[in-house]
């Protein structure tokens, strides 16, 4: 017997009567054609007061329309018992604050260890079934906010959030030196390096790329950066802020960029600096969202991690040189 998540439901006003059914699900609940297309072929995909119905049946106002999607585990992902730090979870989400060094989803070569495999445990140890669908990525290196859907439903709707620019994520980043102007945005294009094909570089013919930064702190060597991003290139942080000369602190793919025009002393202040860190100083600090089932505008937030923290303090007391 197939299980369902709870339904969906959606009831119709007087201005909706003589609707199709289709019609209500995608302009009042929002499913896509491509999720419409499979759930109406399940038994208890779309109904009406409570029965299987065509979705070219027309509605009354009070009647009930339901959607019900069938509950799905990630089969490819091994269940390993791996800590991780909720932030907020309901029915819909799962909000993550990522530790740094932790891949958020398998790769050829990394099966095991990842959030998905500490997240795919959770959930059947609490006995629920879930696929696993970031709404989102971050890099290997980089904390924080990372959400998760916990159907196809959410997901889509979420993903159109983020198309349509409705999901905000802040970050917070320890670079190199104190950008100038103190509040800028960087517009470069982005593609792979030929040269080095796993990074990335600004590039006229890139795909398009906007970052937002502002300074909040400067230390003298270093500095603590708030950005916004209006595109999600791969890199796009470390990329941007190495193009203007301000590369973030540990970062080790980017960092020893342009290491060949500074004098001795400076290159040894910024190794010095890399070395208080482990991996790029970059968390993602913030995510605003749209519930896609109450309509509600949420903010999810997580504080600057201990690494991140103990370099700032260095770089309060300059005592890294």
């Amino acid at each position: 017997m197939t299980d369902y998540y709870e339904p969906i439901t959606y009831q119709v006003t007087e201005l909706e009567e003589g609707w199709l059914v289709k019609t209500v699900l995608q302009r009042r609940l929002g499913v896509s054609r491509k999720l419409l297309s499979r759930i109406k072929l399940t038994e208890r995909g779309v109904m009406l007061n409570g029965e299987r119905i065509y979705i070219s049946m027309p509605v009354r106002a009070g009647d009930i329309v339901s959607i019900s999607l069938e509950q799905e585990m990630s089969e490819d992902i091994l269940p390993q018992p791996i800590s991780f730090d909720i932030v907020y979870e309901d029915k819909a989400l799962l909000i993550v604050n990522k530790e740094p060094g932790i891949i958020v989803h398998p790769t050829h070569g990394h099966y095991v260890n990842t959030l998905a495999n500490g997240v795919v445990h959770y959930w059947e140890a609490k006995g629920e079934k879930y696929r696993f669908r970031p709404i989102h990525r971050l890099d290997q290196e980089t904390s924080g906010i990372i959400a998760i859907a916990k159907n196809a439903y959410i997901h889509q709707h979420i993903s159109e959030q983020l198309i349509a620019g409705q999901v905000s994520k802040k970050y917070i980043a320890l670079v190199h030196g104190c950008p100038q102007p103190a509040s800028a945005s960087i517009d470069g294009p982005i593609d792979r390096d030929p040269q080095e094909p796993h990074r990335r570089i600004v590039t006229a013919d890139g795909y398009p790329a906007l970052t937002h930064y502002e300074v909040k702190a400067c230390y003298g060597q270093g500095a603590l950066v708030e950005l916004g991003l209006e595109t999600g290139r791969t890199h796009q942080i470390r990329v941007h802020m190495t193009s203007i000369g301000h590369p973030l602190i540990g970062d080790k793919m980017y960092r020893h960029l342009g290491y060949d025009q500074l004098d001795e002393q400076e290159r040894t202040s910024m190794q010095a600096l890399d070395a208080l860190i482990d991996r790029q100083a970059l968390h993602a600090a913030e995510l605003g969202l749209i519930h896609p089932l109450t309509g509600e505008q949420m903010m999810f937030t997580a504080p600057l991690p201990a690494d991140m923290a103990y370099l700032q303090n260095r770089l309060t007391s300059q005592a890294f040189a």
